[in-house]
């Protein structure tokens, strides 16, 4: 740090006035629910979520010919994140689990939207 850099003075969290660490985290808790409260007007709308596993371009001829069985070559390899879009706009990346009998996907990291 250099002679001309600001000094911030740093709060003394020893000191008799400090909050207590149970108060912190009761703020911080009840923050939480407020924004929630803020987010309960939107609760109920509907969104389509997507899983995409991988993509595949063919002629309607190839496709025609596809049956039961079929096994169909995608861009993706194994192991490789799935892409996870809402209402058709890609927001996360994940991988594929399988909870009980039933697939699912577990999201291993977040698209930041660019706004324009």
């Amino acid at each position: 740090m250099s002679d001309t850099d600001a000094q911030v003075p740093l709060p003394d969290l020893n000191s008799a006035d400090a909050l207590p660490v149970d108060d912190v985290a009761y703020l911080e808790d009840e923050q939480a629910s407020r924004i929630a409260a803020d987010l309960e007007a939107v609760f109920d709308v509907p969104v389509q979520v997507s899983a995409v596993l991988g993509r595949s371009k063919m002629d309607v001829g190839e496709l025609l010919k596809l049956g039961p069985g079929t096994v169909l070559e995608l861009d993706r390899r194994v192991g490789e994140a799935i892409d996870i879009y809402v209402n058709n706009r890609l927001v996360a990346r994940g991988e594929v689990v399988l909870v009980e009998d039933k697939l699912g996907v577990t999201m291993t990291e977040i698209i930041k939207a660019e706004r324009a």
